[in-house]
């Protein structure tokens, strides 16, 4: 890896965390287009460069995270089935599924084609609830649970939380701002077990790429989170389901059916 492929990676990063198309999925592929080796150091910057994400969401909301007990509590109890879950599969994840590109094309294309379908028939309804406050504690465990499917790359944590969301009875712009907010401790807990497990192995120069990485995700994380709010006000995310397929398909055949 070099400075500009950190760059590149961080961008990708920061673009694609908070919308539902799969981040991780996104930096597995770009990494391929790059012509880098899915190495021990490239899946593991692939997991810290997250915290400049997080860092995003810090900053824009850091009262809703340290000022109210209510929303910091409902995020707690979402976190909880993900911490579970993850700590479970944490070696499989890693080993098996961060590096099944085959995996995460199929994952891109079928979760385009289950957005698009939902929003075909998803109807928001009158009481859908509208301030994070008041997201029942059984809501935030579900959310979750549904989280826990990206464990999957290409699954997408934000398109499983917002979908899992808007099935439980939140608004979208409720459910979408959760899903920011549970980023946070999701996050954090990933990065912060894969830098203990492999930190000692990185090289100073590694280092400083991971902190490349982190800077620009930061950026563009916060861009990307503003962009995904404005366009929530009067579009669906049946676009994205598209773009998923797209891409998926782009991928394959200009790239990865080239070289089997």
């Amino acid at each position: 890896m070099n400075f500009l492929q950190s760059v590149i990676l961080g961008v990708v990063e920061g673009v694609t965390e908070f919308l539902p198309i799969s981040s991780t999925g996104h930096l597995i592929l770009t990494a391929r287009l790059l012509g880098l080796e899915q190495d021990h150091f490239l899946t593991s910057f692939e997991i810290a460069i997250q915290l400049g994400a997080i860092l995003s969401v810090v900053v824009l909301y850091w009262k809703q995270l340290l000022c109210s007990w209510k929303v910091a509590s409902r995020v707690a109890a979402a976190f909880i089935p993900t911490a579970v879950l993850g700590l479970v599969f944490y070696k499989i994840i890693k080993k098996i599924m961060l590096n099944g590109e085959p995996v995460v094309l199929w994952t891109l294309f079928l979760g385009g084609i289950f957005m698009i379908v939902f929003e075909r028939f998803y109807r928001e309804k009158e009481n859908s609830v509208e301030n994070l406050e008041s997201i029942t504690y059984k809501q935030a465990a579900l959310i979750g649970v549904f989280q826990s499917m990206a464990m999957v790359p290409g699954v997408s944590r934000a398109a499983a939380t917002i979908c899992g969301g808007l099935l439980l009875g939140l608004k979208r712009r409720t459910i979408v701002e959760f899903s920011f907010l549970l980023a946070v401790p999701t996050m954090l807990a990933a990065t912060a077990l894969d830098l203990l497990k492999n930190s000692e192995s990185f090289s100073q120069g590694q280092w400083g790429f991971l902190a490349a990485g982190f800077a620009v995700s930061f950026v563009t994380a916060i861009l990307s989170i503003r962009w995904l709010l404005g366009w929530i006000r009067s579009h669906s995310f049946q676009a994205f389901g598209f773009y998923r397929m797209a891409a998926a398909a782009a991928f394959f055949f200009f790239v990865y059916s080239r070289t089997t």
